[in-house]
């Protein structure tokens, strides 16, 4: 029944540090489009063929989550560019790893990963296939 992930929904408490983090740390591209009942300004974080909409603590678009939270998130992206290149990235921008590289078990193989937090203290898995 289910194909792929078309997008999800991250809840900052940091819009600006948020945004920071999404483009220059993990290299997604920021749009702007129009959504919702009513219809507003929005903003999400496009990468491949996926997008994280974006919705500010206190000022959500409805439809949402029963309880969104910055924080709450633990998400693992496959990176498009190999592991060591990743971590030097990380490295030059100054963003701390908090473990890793480690092996694990992704959805389709086994995956090696480095672990970092945005700054809502979401748990952000970054890795490549093993």
């Amino acid at each position: 029944m289910i194909d792929h992930l078309d997008h999800l929904v991250l809840t900052t408490a940091r819009r600006q540090d948020c945004i920071d983090f999404y483009t220059r740390v993990m290299g997604m591209q920021l749009e702007t489009f129009v959504g919702g009942t009513p219809a507003v300004e929005r903003m999400a974080f496009r990468f491949g063929n996926q997008k994280i909409n974006l919705h500010v603590q206190g000022a959500e678009f409805e439809p949402k989550a029963h309880l969104p939270v910055p924080g709450s998130q633990d998400l693992c992206f496959i990176a498009s560019i190999p592991l060591d290149a990743v971590i030097a990235r990380l490295n030059e921008q100054r963003w701390p790893i908090i473990e890793g590289p480690v092996m694990r078990t992704g959805a389709v193989h086994k995956i090696r990963s480095v672990y970092v937090r945005d700054p809502d203290f979401n748990l952000i898995e970054i890795s490549e296939p093993a």
